[in-house]
């Protein structure tokens, strides 16, 4: 039996070994993630502590290996991040997002004013361990991540520096988690806030939602625009739309092209903006109720899937699908959201647009386009592993800074990130597909995090409790409250007492700021109302890359 104590003793470097410790921290962190007290859970974070308590019990992982693990874990789960939040990242500073990204700008300005007070003022802790417990206190791991390897790059001897971030971070994260939901309830007791009425604020604008498209069936009644074709009617009614069928007079249903011409008893069946459909009904004439569908026609609606590359980021209009296949589309439906078919909507792979003509001709297109699920299966390795070797190209480019004695790089999570957020935007211009579905994104997301963080706990566990567990550790949890719960009661207060802002924005707002899931989920489940997470994705992208920046430039300029 003496293969098992070698397996399974502290102390071994072997590869069979380091598996089996990376397996058992990750899986035991894990399940331990998911158990909630109070309705929240601290997710896959457990799995630092799991680390920090086998690194305690004396087990140990070769240096190389668990270098090598804790960098590209680090990278996979940056690079998905960047990924997933790309798209959205140039379009959340477009209206009231610029407010919201203000706001959490202010928030990470105001963590990093508290870490600079306490820095001058206390003198006794270091500038390495204050970046670890923001990280925690903010339960941004990124930013820890980019911190101990800028650390490294200006002294790869520094691996102490790295370990105090380390401890740092899980001296704060518990009440960094337990903080920024608080401070929601701060927010809603200092200006008495019932839930039940901002959901039903919220419901009355999205009921009012100008965004989505818009489907009415119109009669023609207007004698002006009689005889008229959709072209000349475009040219009075100045907004996108779609006719995307039209039922004449004698019953006849038929699918219009921009030279069919109107009359008078004609029922257009149209797609627009919510906010245009007053200018239509002046225009044209009053809504009417039809069901399309129980009409005998040719004509039906079907969804067709995009799943051949060529289309990731043609322009909609390019298709001509009208003079190509007598076909019209009406909508695109992209990640659960429907957009209006207009004609400069750029597509991506895995868009459904919604098209409307007769069956075989919806056939031709779908066989075009691709329409087959299964090929969305197949994850795009040829993007994800040019994304890191340009994001690693980018991360070791140095910038320099008046002041700061060594270049700053954006390093192994800052470059990786940056060059993922522009891949995922603008990647169809240079023929990449960027498209990932949901699983595969999450798999690497996941599987990435792990393994940063499991070498991370194992790394600093043998040094954790003699550190955390005394005077020096109590100060850091100390300071990781104050770091969390101050900047976002006096950004809470603000949002509300003078922007007015929406409390169930203001929770989505907290969580993304401090790029904490587990606020999100308390704040989406708490409410029932899918508000949060949108004000949540909206403040993501930004925050994420400034903390990553904060977290470097403090320890390159005060080390």
């Amino acid at each position: 039996m003496d293969w098992i104590q070698q397996l399974l003793a502290p102390g071994n470097v072997s590869l069979a070994s380091t598996i089996v410790l990376y397996s058992f921290v990750i899986a035991v962190g894990v399940f331990l993630g998911k158990l909630k007290i109070c309705g929240v859970s601290l997710g896959v974070t457990f799995v630092l502590f799991m680390g920090l308590i086998m690194g305690h019990l004396g087990y140990i992982v070769n240096g190389e290996v668990l270098h090598f693990a804790r960098e590209f874990g680090l990278i996979l789960f940056i690079f998905s991040i960047g990924l997933q939040v790309g798209p959205g990242f140039f379009s959340s500073f477009k209206k009231g997002g610029m407010r919201l990204n203000g706001l959490a700008t202010l928030i990470i300005l105001l963590n990093v004013g508290i870490v600079l007070a306490i820095f001058f003022i206390d003198g006794n802790t270091s500038i390495s361990a204050l970046v670890g417990v923001m990280s925690g206190a903010v339960t941004n791991t990124p930013g820890l991540g980019a911190a101990q390897q800028a650390v490294l790059q200006v002294d790869p001897s520094a691996y102490p520096k790295s370990e105090e971030m380390a401890m740092g971070y899980a001296a704060a994260y518990p009440l960094g988690v337990i903080g920024i939901i608080l401070s929601m309830f701060i927010i809603r007791a200092v200006f008495r806030i019932k839930v039940d009425d901002e959901i039903k604020k919220i419901d009355e604008e999205t009921a009012n939602s100008q965004l989505k498209p818009h489907i009415i069936t119109l009669r023609v009644t207007n004698q002006l625009i009689d005889g008229m074709n959709l072209m000349q009617l475009h040219e009075v009614i100045t907004c996108n739309f779609v006719v995307s069928r039209l039922k004449d007079s004698k019953g006849n249903i038929i699918i219009p092209t921009s030279k069919t011409i109107l009359h008078v008893g004609d029922y257009l069946y149209t797609v627009m903006s919510a906010q245009d459909e007053e200018r239509f009904k002046a225009v044209v004439g009053p809504e009417e109720d039809m069901d399309w569908e129980s009409i005998p026609s040719p004509v039906i609606s079907r969804r067709i899937l995009i799943t051949k590359s060529q289309f990731n980021g043609v322009a909609l209009g390019s298709l001509r699908l009208h003079m190509g296949y007598q076909l019209n589309a009406t909508r695109v439906n992209r990640a659960g959201v429907d957009l209006l078919a207009s004609p400069g909507l750029r597509l991506q792979m895995g868009d459904r647009i919604t098209v409307v003509g007769h069956e075989a001709d919806i056939q031709r297109l779908a066989d075009r386009m691709g329409n087959a699920v299964k090929r969305l299966n197949q994850p795009n390795m040829i993007t994800l592993f040019i994304g890191i070797f340009l994001g690693i190209v980018v991360g070791s480019i140095p910038i320099a800074f008046p002041g700061v004695s060594v270049p700053m790089k954006l390093g192994l999570a800052g470059g990786p990130l940056v060059v993922a957020i522009l891949i995922s935007r603008f990647g169809y211009k240079i023929k990449l597909v960027t498209y990932t579905s949901s699983a595969a994104s999450l798999m690497m997301r996941e599987i990435g995090i792990c393994l940063f963080l499991a070498s991370v706990g194992i790394a600093s566990g043998a040094n954790f409790a003699s550190t955390v567990f005394n005077y020096t550790g109590m100060w850091w949890v100390i300071w990781g409250f104050i770091i969390t719960v101050a900047p976002l009661i006096i950004v809470g207060i603000i949002a509300r007492g003078v922007y007015k802002i929406n409390l169930l924005t203001i929770m989505g707002l907290f969580g993304g700021s401090m790029t904490d899931p587990p606020a999100l989920a308390y704040a989406s489940n708490s409410t029932g109302n899918d508000s949060p997470a949108v004000a949540y994705s909206t403040v993501y992208p930004l925050t994420m890359f400034l903390r990553i920046v904060a977290a470097q430039v403090l320890v390159l300029c005060l080390s």
